[in-house]
């Protein structure tokens, strides 16, 4: 499966980059993450030693990758990067591991997807930088034990609850990303408007903010949709009415919510009943995959209240209702919420 950078048009990637963070004080929000980070930071460097693993989790788009790239600044080394799903055998963990200098640091994205037995090979790695080798098979395998140079693994995921506990116990720091607030959006909107060359006024950054889903990630992406709109249309600055074109064109409401997000609400709400669904129907119905879905739609529809989960799937709210215009009734098959 690609990445979500692999999915993206190249130019839209150079954008993405040339707008990510490269130092401490251009990082917004996260303030306590950051302030946990560098005290660690700090400390290893003042004992000459790598930082201990790191276990960032939370929605996606939210900075996890910046993060590892700025503490690899930090510490001054270089940052290899990899993700659960390209490390398929043990023998590509080896190659990676094998790889890596004195105090590098290895990015692991979406790390809930690392196989369990490469999972296994990667615990003596972590603890004691060893790497265990097993060659032959039968009762002639033996065990060969690679001595590694002392590394820090980062570890990112979208799902921590899908992680072993062997695994989590091995990471020395773990921090949870929240959403952001309103006014840090408008920070990050502001400082990419800026590097982009783009005029805007403060009441189109404020529009950006108020539909960006609380996520950065999402607020880049609809500002260079907008400042695309602005220069098609010879547009010098971004103002509200320009914005406000953009967005109706790119069909993003009032609340920041797309076609993909409408239609899982109507599906759950016309076709089900209001619920309970599950999840793989509810994919099923509206031709979008499982881990879309729960990656990116439903945390922000869960965080707005118009979702509910119950033991026996999702549910809309009476709010999700009001938002389609929609008359509500209650459905008594609902079950438990969770």
């Amino acid at each position: 499966m690609l990445s979500s950078d692999e999915k993206k048009p190249k130019n839209d990637v150079v954008v993405d980059l040339a707008l990510r963070p490269t130092q401490w004080d251009e990082y917004i929000g996260q303030d306590t993450i950051k302030n946990n980070l560098r005290i660690l930071i700090q400390a290893a460097k003042k004992r000459g030693e790598p930082i201990e693993h790191v276990l960032l989790y939370g929605p996606a788009g939210l900075g996890k990758t910046t993060l590892a790239h700025l503490v690899a600044r930090e510490m001054g080394t270089s940052i290899r990067i990899t993700s659960g799903p390209a490390i398929e055998k043990a023998g590509d963990l080896a190659a990676i591991l094998t790889n890596l200098q004195e105090g590098d640091i290895l990015f692991i994205d979406e790390a809930h997807r690392i196989h369990k037995t490469v999972e296994e090979m990667l615990y003596p790695a972590m603890e004691s930088s060893v790497l265990d080798i097993i060659l032959g098979k039968g009762p002639s395998a033996r065990t060969l034990q690679l001595q590694l140079p002392r590394f820090t693994i980062i570890a990112a995921t979208t799902k921590a609850g899908l992680l072993s506990a062997p695994f989590r116990s091995r990471f020395g720091a773990t921090h949870r990303l929240d959403f952001y607030t309103i006014p840090e959006i408008e920070r990050v909107v502001a400082r990419s408007a800026h590097l982009l060359a783009a005029p805007i006024l403060p009441e189109a950054i404020g529009e950006i903010a108020r539909v960006s889903r609380n996520t950065p990630r999402v607020a880049n992406r609809i500002l260079k949709r907008v400042r695309d709109y602005a220069q098609v249309h010879d547009a010098e600055t971004i103002t509200l009415r320009v914005t406000a074109e953009a967005l109706r064109i790119m069909e993003v409401d009032a609340l920041g919510l797309e076609n993909t997000d409408i239609k899982i609400l109507e599906t759950i709400i016309t076709k089900y009943n209001g619920g309970p669904v599950g999840l793989k129907t509810i994919a099923a119905a509206t031709s979008e995959e499982l881990e879309t879905i729960e990656d990116i739609y439903e945390p922000y529809l869960l965080q707005i209240g118009f979702l509910n989960r119950s033991l026996r799937g999702r549910i809309a709210t009476q709010r999700a209702y009001e938002h389609l215009g929609i008359p509500f009734y209650r459905n008594e098959n609902q079950g438990t919420l969770i």
